[in-house]
């Protein structure tokens, strides 16, 4: 089974297929004590509280990785998710936004992100003498396949893999909620379509039950 296709299991599995809506997921999690309202008139979307859209406009002003964790942010949701022939990577659906967001959104999750970023350049640094974004592909590669399967990991590198447990499940949230990430799946929705009756092939298969 394709990485891509393990993930779409996973994340279907654990948000399911009503979540697909990121405004929901998100909705679902969020802290509703507000902030002072910001200056700027906040458009509120369908389907929002007021109050919400205030406190999401004022942490999107907000910045938490520095451009540097970024970067590393960038490179690892791609390895997570890359893009392929059917739709592309877990950056270009814009997945390291949805991290920062996450991460100010739901701040438990700083400590565990920024620890696990500044882990993974210290193990790159110990490996190759150089930064985790600096590696080559195969170089990044070993690293990320010492801590992305828990059962097989070695104690030593049980910090890297709660971060690398973490990360995945974000992007693989952040990508399966955005609309590359619903296409990739399939997923359409209440779209109107249709019906012309069965496939051929099925009503050949069970012709012999039809009196």
């Amino acid at each position: 089974m394709k990485r891509r296709d393990t993930l779409k299991a996973l994340t279907l599995s654990s948000l399911g297929i009503a979540s697909l809506n990121p405004q929901v997921a998100l909705a679902e999690q969020r802290d509703l004590d507000m902030a002072t309202p910001p200056e700027t008139p906040v458009k509120v979307p369908g389907g929002r509280l007021k109050e919400e859209a205030i406190r999401d406009a004022k942490l999107m002003k907000e910045k938490f990785f520095t451009a540097a964790e970024l970067a590393t942010i960038t490179v690892l949701t791609d390895i997570i998710i890359p893009a392929d022939e059917k739709s592309g990577s877990a950056s270009q659906a814009g997945v390291p936004a949805f991290i920062e967001f996450i991460a100010k959104d739901m701040p438990q999750n700083q400590v565990p992100l920024r620890g696990g970023l500044q882990w993974l350049d210290r193990e790159s640094n110990k490996r190759f003498k150089k930064n985790f974004t600096l590696c080559s592909k195969t170089q990044q590669l070993q690293i990320v396949d010492d801590i992305a399967y828990p059962e097989k990991a070695k104690p030593v590198y049980s910090q890297g893999v709660a971060f690398f447990n973490l990360m995945r499940n974000l992007t693989a949230s952040g990508f399966y909620t955005t609309k590359m990430g619903i296409d990739d799946i399939g997923y359409k929705g209440n779209t109107p379509n249709v019906w012309e009756g069965p496939p051929e092939d099925v009503i050949r298969q069970y012709a012999k039950y039809i009196s």
